[in-house]
């Protein structure tokens, strides 16, 4: 079946780099020798590298500067979750391809969007060479984990050389069945929250000399449930999950004085952290005496709309259209990104990958002709980019 997908070298050049990170057991923060790999194929055509370690996390900063012109950044990560093998149809660092699709761990999320840019990149700096702007590659090896040292650094990096990006794209898998169906001009925000109540303990006898804090519980969660999100709209929706209920109480005749609630909210780009916090505090208000709450883990959303000029979105949405014969569906769902980093009001961010069905799944895979396909479209974006 394979042989009927690879139509050309440049197709088996992507499976073969697909082939080559996956192998590499690369779990946040270990980049497993990924980026120097990486560094030494960019070089070879012509980038500039540099390193930079934080904390013990690798990030590598690459760019090539073809002339004046607008700045695009690519950006991704070389770190992957962990992977149990039971379970597995392949060894999860194998790479092996099964039935037309490439099977590993990352190799949705996202080593397949790094191998199909390398290919497109290494296309069209050995076949067409641009004469504007400038190409930056951005990977780091902490994105899985709490990003602190990984793209949030190199960010910060861009911005003490006062180097301001006009676009960045993302190569995390944002497709449903195949790269172009489905990309993502923005992220919701996230939020966890940690709610404990105290209320006073007694014989459950006489629950008059006492406050129950499981029963303040219900009415915590019952408002939280019931927050109406009014700045939402279609294809950006805030929602607030409980993801835990805790009382520390071993016997059944005490009434509990404490309760402990954890929720986590994914927020519409209409809203910014400091919104959401002060909407819950207000759904929370009779029973903000026996109440304190703490904030945990915030990601800023980002969004990218339409520009009557030099718009980035509009680039990828016709690229996508040249390559597929479609337009993709936009979406801001899901989970976070490193976009969030990069995005302002100078760079537009357009999250563009292959399906992302598997991801952090047991036998994470990808079809061979979604890759082939993500680099294809890749290829159609650089050119109209550099060349256009």
């Amino acid at each position: 079946m394979l042989s009927t997908v690879l139509e050309s070298k440049t197709d088996l050049e992507v499976i073969n780099f697909v082939q080559t990170l996956v192998k590499a057991q690369s779990i946040t923060p270990n980049d497993a020798g990924t980026l120097n790999w990486l560094a030494e194929q960019l070089t070879e055509i012509g980038f500039q590298v540099e390193f930079l370690q934080v904390n013990g996390v690798s990030n590598l900063i690459a760019f090539q500067h073809f002339g004046t012109g607008p700045k695009l950044g690519f950006i991704g990560h070389v770190d992957v979750v962990p992977a149990n093998p039971q379970g597995w149809k392949v060894s999860p660092f194998s790479g092996d391809i099964l039935d037309g699709y490439v099977y590993g761990r990352g190799v949705a999320d996202m080593k397949g969007g790094i191998a199909a840019m390398l290919t497109a990149t290494k296309r069209l700096l050995c076949s067409e060479k641009p004469q504007i702007g400038s190409l930056y590659w951005l990977i780091t090896s902490d994105e899985e984990g709490e990003a602190e040292f990984g793209s949030k650094e190199i960010a910060e990096y861009l911005a003490r050389n006062n180097i301001v990006l006009d676009a960045c794209l993302v190569g995390e898998p944002t497709a449903d069945l195949i790269a172009g169906d489905t990309i993502k001009n923005g992220r919701r925000g996230a939020l966890s929250g940690r709610i404990n109540i105290r209320g006073k303990s007694g014989h459950v006898a006489y629950p008059d000399n006492s406050i129950n804090a499981a029963h303040i519980s219900g009415k915590v969660i019952n408002n939280l449930a019931d927050i109406y999100w009014d700045k939402d709209e279609a294809g950006s929706k805030t929602g607030l999950q409980v993801t835990g209920i805790k009382v520390n109480n071993s016997v059944d005749n005490i009434i509990p004085d404490n309760c402990e609630i954890t929720f986590n909210i994914r927020y519409s780009h209409n809203y910014n952290s400091q919104q959401i916090v002060h909407q819950v505090e207000e759904a929370l208000a009779e029973v903000k005496d026996y109440l304190k709450c703490e904030w945990e883990r915030p990601c800023e959303p980002y969004y990218t709309g339409h520009r009557q000029e030099n718009c980035f979105l509009t680039l990828v949405e016709r690229a996508i259209y040249a390559t597929c014969g479609q337009y993709p569906k936009l979406t801001t769902a899901g989970g976070t990104s490193d976009g969030r980093f990069f995005s302002n009001s100078q760079t537009q961010v357009i999250e563009c990958g292959v399906a992302n069905a598997t991801i952090h799944q047991m036998n994470e895979r990808v079809a061979v002709e979604d890759l082939i396909q993500a680099e294809r479209i890749y290829h159609a974006i650089l050119r109209s980019y550099f060349l256009v």
